[in-house]
């Protein structure tokens, strides 16, 4: 028998100073078995920093939500869809390989990849060379400690708050604060 997704609550507010984008977002986070607390954290984070989108992109008539992630490889981690359907932003999470990247890169607007763990340097090294030439491509760089402190925040039920500032993230809970500086690698 197959193991279910768990899922997890997260009420997380939006203040993303760079952008003036400030909101409230009630979200369902479905953990694949398979999937670590690390790496859902980090899909909460690339939603924080890409929240101010659905404003500035869709004009407020958009939908950012999360994908089917590891249950569906040709789905993203996050995207950002305008009222007509059309994809305006694709999130991977990890270290995806480059001809899912991009398919990912003719679906959408934009792609971002939001690498992660100690390991995204030698997989960045490996990649970096195939990735070049995509125009609508980002890369960014998680560092590992903020990565993994953020399991600290996991919790089926969560309240936070995340502050974007000078295009670093702060994200706490009643408890926990942890400051995440992504570095742009594309």
């Amino acid at each position: 028998m197959a193991l279910k997704s768990t899922i997890f609550k997260a009420n997380l507010s939006v203040a993303d100073i760079d952008h003036g984008y400030y909101a409230d977002h009630a979200l369902t986070l479905a953990r694949h078995p398979s999937e670590t607390d690390e790496r859902m954290m980090v899909r909460l984070v690339a939603l924080a920093l890409n929240a101010w989108q659905l404003q500035a992109v869709c004009n407020g008539d958009g939908v950012l939500a999360f994908g089917a992630g590891l249950s569906d490889p040709n789905d993203p981690d996050l995207s950002l869809k305008d009222f007509t359907g059309h994809t305006r932003l694709w999130i991977e999470v990890g270290q995806p390989e480059d001809k899912p990247i991009a398919k990912a890169c003719q679906k959408a607007d934009q792609v971002m990849v939001y690498a992660f763990h100690h390991a995204a340097e030698v997989w960045w090294r490996g990649i970096e060379n195939k990735l070049s030439r995509l125009d609508k491509l980002q890369v960014w760089r998680v560092p590992t400690e903020a990565s993994q402190a953020l399991t600290r925040l996991a919790q089926r039920s969560m309240q936070l708050q995340a502050t974007v500032q000078e295009g670093n993230l702060s994200l706490s809970d009643s408890q926990t604060h942890i400051d995440i500086e992504c570095v742009r690698w594309k």
